[in-house]
């Protein structure tokens, strides 16, 4: 390996990105001031004082290749990500999709980069952007004063949006007379909790949460909310049966009482390794909290269940990255500023620790001497890069993975799913043959 000349590079913010990026820089041997601002300055979204906190859902969706984001984490694991490494540890039952213990997954992270010597960890909040290397990953949640000091450097190119947290209950306080165990389609095991609601039911609780008090939320308008989160009140006020296809749709989950499917359907999660907290599945809110007790509670299987935390609404930024960024992830106008994680418009937590990752590789590379790996558009994670570098049309808007992005196949392949498999196996492809030459920079 080259020497570093003891190259450092400040990355600020511990989150999924800032965590993923200081593992892949450090792994390569570059020294890294890794700035946190918790538990010294907490947000009203964040509980723990650990890295790599997942103050949303617990779950980081599909596992299944056949999915871009099931592609997506395949291809991070190949690259050694420390992100996936904790996720697999920490891993609990969630039929098809890959679910975390939120403790353990952080506690995990956590473990690694403190003991890491080239990881120098410095508490507290940042309000100035250091000189030299630096990796902006403050997150969505980033403090006022690194706030300003982003749209400083960016111009009037930083915009906003809400983020939402759905509510936690435990099981113990679930009517299981009122619901039973099932995963849509029977994919995996029977892992989610299923609250059904007949007709009546459905169409008095749609009513009332129509109607139910919000929360004030200072600084921002509603009109910012990104369509990939938005609050189940929101959705509600859409159309009568906005919910029944979205996060209430009985689709694919018979109930085992009756041999038929039902008319909604509220599923809950498992939240921790324990199986005693489960979350609201798409219940991200931003309602008060004795308006969610009281609405939530006219869930048959609700009715007396006993709310460990409700949802809460939280800023959200994220920059115009096309105009800003370049396809490292840097700042085009000062190439020694990169950011990483939603901040630069990729959406979910598997996202935005893809993005950490390519940041890190690819500084750690620049640093070293070496070529940029330059991951291609035919892989999830240069799909990435290049939509929130160049591939939006259009008004800019965060982006899940997605096969929309990747460069399609140049042959025809019948069936979405046999398309897709065929995707994923390219991209895998080219990651198994590149690896070694990605790699080439490991102590």
């Amino acid at each position: 390996m080259k020497n570093t000349d003891e190259k450092i590079v400040t990355v600020i913010g511990a989150g999924p990105a800032g965590s993923e990026c200081a593992w892949q820089l450090a792994k390569r041997g570059i020294k890294v001031r890794l700035m946190e601002m918790k538990p010294e300055k907490m947000t009203p979204a964040h509980k723990s004082p650990l890295f790599g906190e997942l103050v949303c859902s617990n779950s980081l969706r599909s596992d299944e290749l056949a999915n871009a984001v099931g592609l997506l984490k395949a291809e991070m694991r190949m690259m050694g990500s420390l992100f996936l490494e904790s996720a697999d540890a920490n891993k609990i039952p969630a039929g098809g999709a890959l679910a975390v213990d939120r403790e353990g997954f952080a506690g995990y992270i956590t473990q690694k980069l403190s003991s890491h010597p080239n990881i120098e960890i410095i508490p507290g909040e940042v309000t100035e952007i250091p000189d030299g290397e630096v990796v902006i990953a403050s997150g969505p949640l980033s403090s006022d004063a690194i706030a300003d000091k982003i749209a400083e450097l960016c111009g009037s190119e930083g915009l906003h949006f809400y983020d939402a947290v759905a509510p936690i209950v435990t099981i113990d306080s679930v009517d299981m007379s009122s619901a039973f165990f099932a995963s849509r389609y029977d994919k995996g095991t029977a892992d989610y909790v299923n609250c059904p609601l007949d007709e009546e039911q459905y169409l008095a609780f749609v009513k009332e949460l129509r109607s139910a008090k919000e929360a004030e939320v200072h600084g921002f308008d509603d009109g910012g909310v990104f369509e990939g989160c938005m609050p189940v009140e929101v959705m509600a006020r859409r159309g009568i049966d906005t919910l029944r296809y979205g996060p209430l749709k009985p689709v694919g989950l018979v109930d085992p009482r009756t041999g038929a499917d039902n008319y909604a359907v509220v599923q809950l999660r498992k939240d921790n390794a324990e199986g005693t907290l489960y979350n609201m599945v798409g219940f991200q809110t931003h309602l008060t909290w004795p308006e969610q007790k009281r609405v939530f509670s006219m869930i048959p299987a609700l009715a007396n269940a006993e709310f460990v935390r409700y949802g809460v609404m939280h800023r959200n930024t994220y920059l115009n990255s096309p105009q800003l960024l370049d396809r490292y992830y840097r700042l085009k106008k000062e190439l020694r500023i990169s950011f990483a994680g939603q901040m630069t418009g990729v959406e979910g937590y598997v996202e935005s620790a893809a993005s950490g990752m390519l940041v890190g590789i690819e500084t750690a590379r620049r640093l070293l001497g070496l070529e940029p790996a330059d991951f291609p558009i035919e892989t999830a994670i240069g799909a990435l890069a290049h939509y929130i570098s160049s591939g939006s049309v259009g008004d800019f808007q965060p982006m899940n993975i997605n096969f929309g992005i990747i460069t399609p196949l140049n042959y025809r392949v019948k069936g979405k799913r046999n398309k897709n498999a065929e995707i994923s196996a390219r991209s895998l492809k080219i990651i198994e043959e590149k690896i070694g030459e990605w790699n080439e920079d490991h102590c």
